[in-house]
């Protein structure tokens, strides 16, 4: 990884979590939710939030590498996860400038933060890491499992991950989607 590569890559590591937030309350301010909008993306999301949990239980952060439950599938379930997450918010919030802003978050946040995250795994664990990026993809997941693995899902390693934030993150999301429409419908239209 080249040298200016490697510290925006740091740079956005650090700023992923901010822009995020930042991203969030813009969001919140032009969401135009509506109930079968609202609905649909819930679910979208929703699934988003069961990803990242199922994740969260098979993770052992920097001590072992990860390669069961939808780590078999793709070696990126969080960020997938995230990202059904932000799509699913995105539908739910039907503004198309929100959808461009995630999508540009993705892109120029996020693809730089798997890359190093990638280098670092191959960095720590070697061969076994070159073996498991070898026969999973990246981030759009293979369906037909090619690894088998006795790692069970655990609720500690949920914990102790703290996934359960995204869960709060994501019914607090919607409870403030369904205030926004109920108290403040067409605010960003005002």
């Amino acid at each position: 990884m080249g040298h200016k590569a490697g510290a925006y890559g740091a740079w956005a590591a650090r700023w992923r979590v901010p822009l995020g937030f930042g991203l969030s309350l813009a969001y919140l301010l032009l969401a135009q939710p509506t109930v079968p909008f609202l609905a649909a993306g819930g679910a979208v999301a929703f699934g988003g939030l069961l990803l990242r949990g199922w994740a969260a239980g098979h993770l052992e952060k920097g001590s072992s590498l990860a390669t069961a439950g939808p780590y078999a599938l793709t070696r990126n379930p969080l960020y997938l996860g995230s990202t059904l997450i932000g799509a699913g918010f995105a539908l739910a919030g039907r503004s198309l400038l929100m959808v461009a802003a995630f999508a540009l978050l993705l892109i120029l946040i996020y693809g730089p933060v798997i890359r190093r995250e990638e280098q670092f795994l191959r960095d720590r664990f070697g061969d076994a890491y070159r073996h498991y990026e070898a026969r999973v993809p990246l981030f759009l997941p293979r369906l037909v499992r090619e690894l088998a693995s006795n790692e069970k899902f655990q609720w500690s390693r949920y914990k102790k991950n703290r996934e359960y934030e995204a869960a709060l993150g994501y019914a607090g999301g919607l409870l403030l989607l369904v205030l926004k429409m109920i108290f403040w419908p067409g605010f960003a239209h005002k």
